[in-house]
């Protein structure tokens, strides 16, 4: 069995976006991040400040608008837009889940798709369908998964795919992706009869529902390769996935780690789609 380190990949591809920024910067071109935070969500909390941390180790300049969990669907669209219009921002990031009474859809769909930094945008999720050269501001955790296989040099093509997870974020685009490359894609979900049935038919198995456990051993055939997207916090304070990784790791050929997998690529993928908005609007 062969972990699928993550975090070595990501500082690869961090490393990568350092040198491009440098690149930009030489021709007056400073790609900047905005990350909108609506409300004092603790994990949120955490998931910004991953994002910040990166943007400063690769010079990309960042901005942090912090707004009251009390303030209306009209007034961040409103700010959106403002930000839409600045031609010093290209990337534009609304943290989520955002407060209820708050309108997700109408606020993702006021975000310029060029500025799309996590790629969430229906126009950037829609011409994907279209094949890997419209895969320009994918989403972050599908990108990273994409990257950490090609890092790998696993194939897709061919390949038996089950997802299990039908997400906006990742179940629905990552299986896309895979499609894009030549896979053969099962998608499952919480109204999946016998999921077993279908995971154990796969040979690359990719998880993201957030039930720790939920795939177990007997779950999976031998050489599987597992792609686990869950990150569950446990009463005693740890980090597990949604895979049992003691029994599933036994049977896997390769295996993602939770924490130090999937998360890893994801923050680093944002990265790479700021400089790539970045390059484009300035083209533009």
């Amino acid at each position: 069995m062969i972990l699928l380190d993550g975090k070595k990949v990501a500082e690869g591809v961090v490393a990568k976006v350092k040198a491009e920024v440098e690149g930009l910067k030489a021709a007056g071109i400073h790609p900047k991040l905005v990350v909108i935070q609506v409300g004092e969500d603790p994990a949120s909390l955490v998931y910004i400040g991953q994002k910040l941390k990166r943007c400063r180790e690769t010079g990309i300049e960042s901005e942090h608008l912090k707004f009251r969990d009390d303030i209306t669907t009209e007034f961040l669209v409103g700010k959106i837009h403002e930000l839409n219009a600045d031609s010093r921002v290209h990337g534009i990031l609304v943290q989520l889940p955002l407060p209820k009474h708050v309108a997700t859809p109408l606020v993702m769909k006021a975000i310029d798709p060029s500025k799309d930094a996590d790629g969430f945008t229906a126009y950037n999720i829609g011409k994907m369908t279209l094949g890997t050269e419209f895969e320009h501001l994918a989403p972050c955790t599908p990108k990273g998964v994409i990257e950490l296989l090609e890092a790998y040099n696993i194939s897709l093509e061919g390949k038996e795919v089950v997802m299990v997870g039908a997400s906006n974020i990742v179940g629905k685009p990552l299986a896309i992706m895979m499609l894009n490359r030549r896979a053969t894609v099962t998608i499952c979900h919480s109204r999946t009869r016998n999921l077993a049935s279908h995971t154990k038919s796969a040979d690359i198995l990719c998880v993201a529902v957030g039930k720790p456990g939920l795939i177990t051993a007997d779950m999976v055939k031998d050489g599987v390769i597992v792609i686990d997207v869950g990150i569950n916090r446990l009463p005693d304070g740890s980090l597990c996935g949604d895979v049992d990784f003691e029994g599933v790791s036994a049977k896997a050929s390769y295996i993602t780690p939770v924490p130090g997998g999937v998360g890893q690529m994801t923050v680093a993928c944002l990265m790479e789609n700021i400089v790539s908005a970045a390059e484009k609007l300035a083209r533009s």
